[in-house]
């Protein structure tokens, strides 16, 4: 085997009930699709025959060091609470601490059954695993916290969904897995002695400066505030903002049904399985505050006072949309050229979000154009814009360089829905060439590059996604 991972393993370490110890499921002929060299780099991850990665990133051969585990939590899905979820395609690998200092962990997702795969077959076809690669990636690009995309391996099999699928892993990477569900499940079996080791190892791995449950529900809820802004600030749906899809350490996590919005529209909603929109893109800020309730609702046993803490943790989590707007304001009002807020400018935005909802204008394209003097075109009624534009223009001439600050916030390419779909597509039929090329024109988000124009078009009509699927 030439394939060497520097494993470090403390979650493994736990004590029994963190987890079930699971091997992956072999697959009949593994072959890379894709392998990430330069997180490779960071991670330590070295290797001499590609063909060894396909073994082990499809789970076929396990790495010296590895430690195998599907790890338990629970979690509240659409509103739902379900009290045990945990890993049901997935199998950690091990953690390995980087070049750069951060431990992070080694996951295959798709890599056969578990303890918790609940009548599931443990497996992910082709489509989903292309696509959390693609769309992690780009987060990574353009500045979102997120889990990223090490390999993709095809695995020779076929996966029964509607119609037999081929059949992928992916091996994903995070600061960790732990979730809000993993309190959750803990905290609902009152069982405290792990609820408090959870606790201990949270802080120890991800937030050594808190002292007491108070200060780790607070420095959650400042990451997820700034996450969540920072999606909003891109046009990023998430899809499916359970419990369980909510880390404690800030990053996104599981791209399921998730697209970016072409037309700005807030209450736009992609996920085939949210017929509600409770996870629509206007609601996600409201949404992640009620995920912080539930983190703080797992906390409180931790507490000596739970009275005051219920209390306290209260106060934190209504505090917690003053957070997000406050990070709205400052990405929003970047992504039109000001860097120094004042009185007006907020409502200059509102204004702008509004008159694009009314004419169908692009949220990428229309603040990209800002830049070019063009995003009139982008407008069913140019006037719309112009008339906005009048006092914008006069605005950000008393900025210091607003043409760098859009530049730096606006990007020129997002991975959009219809060229994700056509690119599943084309590898359904074995051509991974539409992959590799969307992959490498999302590396550079912010820079102009006329070799991949077409892939910064919106859709035609006819090209529309308008619903996006989860790969279980």
């Amino acid at each position: 085997m030439t394939v060497h991972i520097p494993f470090d393993n403390t979650y493994a370490a736990l004590p029994e009930g963190f987890y079930a110890r699971q091997k992956p499921t072999a697959v009949s002929t593994p072959a890379l699709i894709a392998f990430n060299e330069d997180l490779a780099k960071v991670l330590g991850v070295t290797h001499d025959d590609l063909a060894d990665l396909a073994q082990v990133f499809s789970g076929n051969a396990l790495p010296d060091g590895s430690a195998p585990i599907a790890q338990l939590y629970s979690g509240h899905q659409f509103g739902q609470y379900n009290p045990q979820l945990g890993d049901g395609r997935a199998i950690l690998l091990g953690e390995v601490v980087g070049s750069d200092g951060q431990r992070r962990d080694i996951q295959l997702k798709g890599s056969g059954q578990t303890p918790f795969s609940r009548m599931g077959d443990g497996r992910a076809w082709l489509g989903p695993v292309l696509r959390e690669y693609v769309v992690s990636e780009a987060m990574h690009a353009l500045g979102v916290p997120t889990t990223r995309a090490l390999a993709a391996v095809s695995t020779g099999d076929p996966v029964l969904r509607e119609t037999p699928l081929p059949g992928a892993v992916l091996t994903r990477v995070a600061q960790s897995h732990i979730r809000v569900g993993t309190f959750q499940v803990f905290a609902a079996r009152r069982d405290l002695d792990r609820l408090r080791t959870l606790y201990a190892y949270t802080v120890e791995r991800h937030y050594p400066n808190a002292e007491n449950p108070h200060d780790l529900l607070d420095e959650v809820i400042q990451k997820q505030a700034k996450l969540i802004a920072k999606w909003m600030s891109v046009g990023f749906i998430h899809g499916v903002m359970n419990t369980d899809n909510c880390t404690l350490s800030g990053e996104t996590i599981d791209y399921g049904p998730c697209a970016f919005m072409d037309a700005y529209d807030p209450e736009t909603v992609f996920s085939s399985i949210d017929r509600y929109g409770r996870y629509a893109y206007i609601r996600q800020p409201d949404i992640i505050v009620w995920n912080m309730a539930q983190l703080a609702t797992a906390l409180v046993p931790l507490t000596d006072n739970p009275e005051a803490s219920v209390e306290r943790y209260t106060e934190q989590v209504h505090g917690m949309p003053v957070l997000i707007r406050a990070e709205y304001e400052r990405l929003f009002t970047a992504k039109i050229g000001i860097s120094n807020v004042q009185t007006g400018d907020v409502p200059m935005v509102t204004d702008l979000l509004s008159r694009m909802h009314e004419n169908s204008a692009d949220f990428t394209n229309t603040f990209r154009a800002l830049m070019t003097g063009k995003a009139r075109d982008q407008f069913t009624d140019p006037m719309a814009f112009d008339q906005w534009a009048e006092g914008w223009q006069a605005r950000i001439a008393n900025e210091p360089d607003p043409q760098a600050l859009m530049r730096q916030t606006n990007p020129a390419i997002i991975p959009r829905n219809h060229r994700v779909e056509e690119m599943i597509a084309s590898a359904v039929d074995g051509d991974y060439a539409p992959f590799h090329r969307l992959n490498a024109a999302l590396a550079n988000p912010f820079e102009d590059n006329a070799e991949y124009a077409d892939l910064t078009r919106a859709p035609l009509p006819d090209e529309r996604v308008l619903a996006t699927f989860c790969g279980t």
